[in-house]
This record gives structure tokens, C-alpha cells and sequence, in this order.
């Protein structure tokens, strides 16, 4: 029994004074582990006579669940107040700015798409869509590209099977569905983009494929000026109201009279620099009024009707405005290129 309280009174006097877990850890072994002076008074019940036997075990009970309960308030404590230290040293200031997540951003060519087709549907026309695997006719025969022409050379054009379904080197083949399914009777306001496919050596004007945004207007005494009135209005809106406009003569299968649209330089206003290449003009697109054989293929009478068509490539309206130099940017994984158009102002 005086060992007991002995015991006990020395294991209270160390739990004081000690400051970490790893000292409170040893002096439990030392006390209640496989060896502890506790745990050994144990065998000494043996030696007793039977008498003492009952009390000794119940103080013995007694003294180990009090030596638990002390290392236990201890152990708690000393949690505790690690707890507290390392909440103190970890005080969050609210009022600083937050970490900057990194956050995806549209395609710039989506973009780009997206505020052509808002323009145009401005004025009435409709967005549609067509087959990215097409076939020769709608591709090639009736736009007034026969058997024969360069354009449809292996070389300029992904074909599938004996050139008779291809990948769309254009998106013309739309306009012919779009008149087509109209009867011949209807009057037709429409843009067409989407990707389009050619045999091209990939380099940092040139792509295998690319965007284009293709336009159609077919309606009654449609003449050049309609065009070019159509040309002022989505320049303007795409590279600011001081843009000027202008046509060049030009040819297109498809087109007749055909016509290069240029706008004015809108970094140097006209006065040359790198970017216009000193000419203080910039080609953007090819347009003219529709082919009467393209107007006849697709069930339009062309001496009644008339109308314009155009066509704009995406990377290269991105390009000039905002200054990208190679056309491969837009197909890379490099977020890096593509934080420059994260900002809500591009």
C-alpha cells in the first residue's frame, strides 16, 4: 500500500512540470507500460494472503485509473494549448487581397465569331450551319467550279473517296443548301461560319484548317452598293467608326463582278507602317455579287434575282485586331498565350 502511494505521489509531482508530448509519453510507459511500476505491483497480488488480496487489488484498480486520469488531463492540456500557439501564429488578415485563381477564358476566335454574327444579326440575317464532310457537288458544281478547275487540284483539298465527299475546303456549300432549300422563291439574308479544311503546309499565316465566316443576301435588285454598305457597317463596328472602306477589283468562280475589300489602316490611319505594309490599306475579305450560274444552279432565276456574297476568315480579322502574329496561337495549349484576352475590355 505504501508503495501505491508512493507511486502515485512521484508520477503527479513529474506530469507538472512537463511541457511536450513526447516527455508525457515516456513517463506513461514508465508508469502504466508492459514494465511500469504500476503495472508490476500487479504480480505481486500473488505473494499476499488471501485476506489482502481483495484490498490491495482494489487500491491497485484505483491508483492505475487515477495515474490514467492524470496523464489523460495532461495530455489535453498540452493539446490544447499547441492548438491555441498555432492558431496565433496562423491569423488570417480578411482585409488582404485574395490569391488569384487562374480562371479560363472564351477562344478568342469564338469571340471574334460571336461579334461578327451580332452584327449581322442586327441587320436581319440569319446564322446557319451545314456538314463539315460534304460532297463535291455542293462543295465544287454548283458554286461554278467545274470538273477540272485548280481549285479543285488533290493538293488544295482533303478528299475522302474518288472525289466525289471531301472535308469543305469553303463554306460556300452552305449558301448553295440555303438557297436551295428555299424553293428559288425566297428572299435570303444569311452567314455561314465554321471550320473548313485545305492542304495546307501549317506555318504562321497558313493552317489545314481554319474559320471562316461566309455571307449570303439574295433579293430583288441587289446591286455592289448594297454591298459595300454592308462592308462600311461591319468594319466600322469591328475596327472603329474612323474606318474607311474601299474595293479592288478581283476574281472569284463563284462571283461576278468579284472585288478585294480593303479598310484602312486603323493603327497609322492611313499613313503606313508595318502592318499595312506602307500602303496604309488592309485586305480583310473577298466578296462580289453572286455568279448568275451559281444564282441557276441552286433554283433562282438571275433575271429576277440578284444578290452579294462574302466571305471573312476568322484568324485573320483576330489577327489584325488584336495583333497576333501567328496563326498557330489559336490552336496551342499555352495559357499563356490566351491571358492577353482574358480581360472583359478585349
Amino acid at each position: 500500500m505504501k508503495d501505491l502511494e508512493k507511486i502515485l505521489k512521484e508520477l503527479e509531482s513529474k506530469i507538472v512540470d512537463v511541457e511536450d508530448m513526447t516527455t508525457l509519453n515516456d513517463i506513461r510507459v514508465e508508469y502504466l507500460g508492459k514494465k511500469g511500476s504500476i503495472t508490476q505491483l500487479s504480480s505481486k497480488i500473488s505473494e499476499l494472503p488471501v485476506e489482502e488480496k481483495k484490498t490491495f487489488g482494489a487500491e491497485l484498480n484505483r491508483v492505475k485509473n487515477r495515474a490514467t486520469e492524470l496523464l489523460d488531463t495532461k495530455r489535453q492540456t498540452l493539446e490544447e494549448r499547441a492548438l491555441n500557439e498555432k492558431l496565433a501564429s496562423e491569423n488570417i488578415d480578411v482585409t488582404l487581397p485574395a490569391t488569384m485563381i487562374p480562371t479560363g477564358a472564351p477562344n478568342i476566335l469564338e469571340k471574334i465569331i460571336e461579334e461578327v454574327e451580332e452584327v449581322f444579326m442586327s441587320m436581319g440575317y440569319d446564322v446557319v450551319d451545314g456538314p463539315e464532310v460534304e460532297e463535291d457537288h455542293f462543295n465544287f458544281e454548283l458554286l461554278n467550279i467545274p470538273k477540272g478547275h485548280p481549285a479543285r487540284d488533290a493538293q488544295d483539298t482533303f478528299y475522302i473517296e474518288d472525289e466525289t465527299m471531301l472535308l469543305r475546303s469553303q463554306t460556300s456549300p452552305v449558301q448553295a443548301r440555303t438557297m436551295i432549300a428555299a424553293g428559288g422563291d425566297k428572299p435570303i439574308r444569311m452567314i455561314c461560319p465554321g471550320k473548313t479544311y485545305r492542304r495546307d503546309a501549317d506555318d504562321a499565316t497558313h493552317s489545314h484548317q481554319f474559320m471562316q465566316i461566309e455571307g449570303l443576301l439574295v433579293d430583288k435588285n441587289i446591286s455592289l452598293s448594297d454591298l459595300k454598305g454592308t462592308f462600311d457597317v461591319i468594319a466600322k463596328r469591328l475596327f472603329g467608326e474612323e474606318v474607311e472602306t474601299r474595293f479592288r477589283p478581283s476574281y472569284y468562280q463563284f462571283t461576278e463582278p468579284s472585288v478585294e475589300t480593303d479598310i484602312s489602316c486603323f493603327v497609322c490611319k492611313g499613313k503606313g507602317c508595318s502592318l499595312c505594309k506602307n500602303t496604309g490599306w488592309i485586305t480583310v475579305s473577298g466578296a462580289g455579287m453572286v455568279h448568275p450560274n451559281v444564282l441557276q444552279n441552286c433554283g433562282y432565276d438571275p433575271s429576277v434575282w440578284s444578290g452579294f456574297a462574302f466571305g471573312f476568315g476568322a484568324e485573320r480579322l483576330a489577327m489584325l485586331k488584336y495583333g497576333i502574329q501567328d496563326i498557330r496561337t489559336f490552336y496551342q495549349t499555352d495559357l499563356r498565350e490566351s491571358r492577353a484576352f482574358d480581360r472583359k475590355d478585349v
